[in-house]
C-alpha cells in the first residue's frame, strides 16, 4: 500500500481508490492534479483532500448533501466533459458522483461552505472538477452551524 506524507496527518496509506485526478487543477492551483481523499472516522463526516504533491496543502470538506439535503449539483457542459461523463443530463450525486463543499475555517469566525462551486467527482473513473455554477442559487459561504473550529482541525 502506498504512503503519502502529509502536514497535518503524518504519513498516511493510501489506496488507488483514494486517489482523484484534477485534469484541470483547482482555481488557484492549477498545478495540483492528484489528491487523496482522506476519510477518518472520528472527524466524519468532515473528510480532507490532501495534494498528493505537496504535503502542506490540505481542504476539508464535507458531502453537499450533509450540508443541504436538497443540493441540486448544476455542472457545465465543460466540466462534464472533463469528469468523462454524459453530457445531456446533470449527474446524480452517491451513484455517479461525490460532490463535495469546501469549508472556510478560521479562527474567530463562523465556519463556511463553498456551495457555489463543489468538488465533483466521477465515481467510475475518479476525475474531478470544481465544478463553478453559473447560477446564483448558492453562495460560496453557505453557513455551516455547529461546525466549531476544533472539531475540524
Amino acid at each position: 500500500m502506498p504512503l503519502l506524507a502529509t502536514k497535518y496527518f503524518g504519513t498516511v496509506p493510501y489506496q488507488s481508490t483514494d486517489v482523484f485526478h484534477f485534469p484541470e487543477g483547482l482555481p488557484a492551483f492549477d498545478q495540483e492534479n492528484s489528491f487523496v481523499l482522506i476519510d477518518m472516522p472520528a472527524r466524519r463526516p468532515l473528510v480532507f483532500l490532501q495534494s498528493a504533491a505537496r504535503a502542506d496543502l490540505c481542504f476539508i470538506a464535507l458531502p453537499v448533501l450533509v450540508i443541504d439535503p436538497e443540493y441540486e449539483l448544476s455542472v457545465s457542459i465543460e466540466d462534464l466533459s472533463s469528469l468523462k461523463m454524459e453530457l445531456g443530463r446533470q449527474p446524480r450525486i452517491g451513484s455517479e458522483v461525490l460532490a463535495l463543499a469546501l469549508l472556510s475555517i478560521q479562527e474567530g469566525l463562523p465556519a463556511t461552505a463553498n456551495l457555489l462551486a463543489p468538488i465533483a467527482v466521477n465515481l467510475g473513473n475518479r476525475m474531478a472538477v470544481q465544478a463553478i455554477r453559473c447560477d446564483f442559487r448558492y453562495s460560496h459561504r453557505h453557513a455551516v452551524p455547529g461546525l466549531a473550529r476544533e472539531e475540524a482541525c
